[in-house]
C-alpha cells in the first residue's frame, strides 16, 4: 500500500506519515522544504529501513507544480492507494482589512492543490478498483469565527470539495474522508502561549485519519470533527 501525503513535513502531515510508517504503508512525502523532507525521510528510516519513502519538493500553490509532482509519482508507482490533501496556510485576518491577494493565496494552497492532485490521481485509483482520498479540512470549513477571514472561505470551498467528490466517487470503490480538526499543534500555532492541553495533538489527527484508512472497504467516514477536550479558541 502506498500513500501520498502532502504538506507532510510538519504539524499533522508528518504526524500521519509516522503513523503510516508504523504500518508499513509505503510513503510519497511532499512539502516545500526540501531539508525537512530530508530529515523525515531519515527518521522514518531509522524506524523502519525497509519502507519505501520518496520525498518531492514542490509548492502546491502552483498548479504547474502540482501536475509535474503528479507525474513523477504516477511515473514512479503507477497508482497510489491513499491520497492525503493535507497542504495548506492560515492567513489571519478580516476579509475587509486582510491584504489584497490573500484570499487567491490561500485557495490556490488550500482548495486548488487538492483539487488539481486529486483530478490526476484518482482516475488511477477508478482503474485499480480502489483507493481512498482523505481531506484536510478544519472546523472553519463549518464555523465561521473572528480573525478567520480568507482562511475559512477557502477551507469551506474544501469540504465542499470534498463533498461533490463524495458524491462523485461512492459507486467507483474510492473513499472519500473529510476530516475536519480543531486546534491542534502545528507551525500554525508557533510561538502560542498557551497550556500543551489546550491545544490537540497532530499524533491525535493521525491516528484518526489512521481509523478511517483501516475500516473494511464497505465502510466509509465521510466527515469528522475533532475538537479539544476544552472546546474551540
Amino acid at each position: 500500500m502506498t500513500a501520498i501525503i502532502t504538506g507532510a513535513s510538519k504539524g499533522i502531515g508528518k504526524a500521519i506519515a509516522m503513523l503510516f510508517a508504523e504500518n508499513n504503508i509505503d510513503l510519497v512525502l511532499c512539502a516545500r522544504g526540501v531539508d525537512a523532507l530530508q530529515a523525515l525521510k531519515k527518521e522514518i528510516h531509522s524506524k523502519n529501513s525497509k519502507l519505501r519513502v520518496e520525498i518531492y519538493s514542490a509548492d502546491l500553490s502552483k498548479k504547474e507544480e502540482v501536475l509535474n509532482f503528479a507525474d513523477h509519482v504516477l511515473s514512479d508507482f503507477g497508482t497510489i492507494d491513499i491520497l492525503v490533501n493535507n497542504a495548506g496556510v492560515f492567513l489571519p485576518g478580516e476579509i475587509i482589512s486582510e491584504e489584497d491577494g490573500t484570499l487567491e493565496f490561500q485557495i490556490e494552497t488550500n482548495l486548488y492543490s487538492a483539487y488539481h492532485l486529486t483530478r490526476k490521481i484518482v482516475p488511477h485509483m477508478i482503474s485499480a478498483n480502489e483507493g481512498h482520498v482523505i481531506n484536510m479540512c478544519s472546523i472553519a470549513s463549518q464555523i465561521a469565527y473572528p480573525n478567520g477571514g480568507s482562511y475559512s472561505i477557502s477551507k469551506f470551498a474544501l469540504l465542499g470539495f470534498s463533498k461533490v467528490l463524495r458524491e462523485e466517487l461512492k459507486n467507483k470503490n474510492i473513499r472519500v474522508t473529510s476530516i475536519l480538526p480543531g486546534a491542534t499543534w502545528s507551525n500554525s500555532w508557533a510561538g502560542a502561549e498557551l497550556p500543551e492541553d489546550r491545544i490537540m495533538k497532530a499524533e491525535d489527527i493521525a491516528k484518526v485519519v489512521m481509523t478511517a484508512v483501516n475500516l473494511s472497504s464497505n465502510a466509509v467516514i465521510e466527515d469528522i470533527i475533532i475538537r479539544p477536550q476544552l472546546g474551540d479558541l
